[in-house]
Formats: C-alpha cells, sequence, structure tokens
C-alpha cells in the first residue's frame, strides 16, 4: 500500500482515492458497480487497495448480499 512519504506525494498514495470512494458510496453497490462508477480516476490494484484500508479503518462493511456501504 503507497503511503505519503519522501517518495510519493500525497497524490500518488492510497490515501488520496479513499474521499473518491466513499463520494460514490450514497447507497450500497456492488465492488464491481462501484469500481466502474470511478474507474477514470483509479487502477484495479489501487482500488482493492483502498477497499482494503477503508474496511480496516471501520468505514465500509459488505451486506450478505455482497453489496458495500458506509458505516
Amino acid at each position: 500500500m503507497l503511503l505519503p512519504n519522501k517518495l510519493f506525494s500525497y497524490n500518488d498514495s492510497i490515501l488520496s482515492k479513499l474521499p473518491v470512494i466513499l463520494n460514490n458510496l450514497s447507497t450500497p453497490l456492488s465492488p464491481k458497480q462501484l469500481y466502474y462508477e470511478i474507474n477514470a480516476t483509479i487502477t484495479p490494484i489501487e482500488f482493492m487497495e483502498a477497499l482494503d484500508c477503508l474496511y480496516a479503518l471501520g468505514k465500509i462493511d459488505i451486506t450478505t448480499e455482497g453489496r458495500l456501504y458506509i458505516c
């Protein structure tokens, strides 16, 4: 996971991608639907790392149907 440091700026890090994901989760979406909504601004690897980070921070969760939502 890329975090900001001497080599990587905030804009190049995963942290800059978290608000983009949270802003697009106004309604519960599947990960595939969410990625298609924001794919112009993020790569698939960055998307998965950002989802991991948000889940670990307790900001998102997943339903039994497989939809992501904001906690």
